[in-house]
């Protein structure tokens, strides 16, 4: 999807990596920081279902959520993933960094991260569903469009 609102790409490394910045014609954007994980087990990654009362409603997309001030990625994600699903995880290596330019003029910066390790059992505490999917399957999931470059990499394993 090469529409000028998300641009990134994979880098020889394996991770997807930003290639330009959103052109900030108009009025400036407002830039949220949000971090993810991969959780990995074995060969799927955990995906989330978002209620119907959220912004975006019912779309998929990985655990994670927004840094707060002061805050530093993998604490934010340590800490979005105990609220989420009741687990303290140890985040592994960032793998993907994006950036997506919505219509209505805010953009995220999308920082994942891949979680092969965790203490405590997944607990579902916020969303309408949680499956753990294939990288082949995960096409067939209606994910957040900032979401779906890192999607289309994973299953064409681009990304490790």
């Amino acid at each position: 999807m090469k529409s000028g609102k998300e641009q990134a790409r994979a880098s020889g490394d394996g991770r997807a990596s930003e290639s330009a910045r959103p052109s900030h014609r108009g009025p400036s954007l407002s830039l949220k920081q949000v971090v993810a994980a991969l959780i990995f087990k074995d060969d799927l990654l955990l995906v989330c279902q978002r209620t119907r009362h959220q912004t975006m409603p019912l779309k998929w997309e990985f655990p994670g959520g927004k840094i707060e001030e002061g805050e530093q990625p993998r604490d934010a994600l340590r800490r979005e993933l105990n609220e989420e699903l009741g687990i303290d995880a140890i985040i592994g290596n960032e793998v993907a960094c994006l950036r997506h330019e919505y219509n209505n003029r805010s953009a995220v910066e999308l920082r994942f991260y891949a979680v092969r390790e965790y203490k405590g059992e997944i607990e579902n505490r916020i969303f309408k569903d949680m499956r753990w999917a294939s990288r082949s399957d995960l096409p067939s999931f209606d994910f957040l469009e900032a979401d779906l470059q890192l999607v289309r990499e994973l299953s064409e394993g681009k990304i490790a």
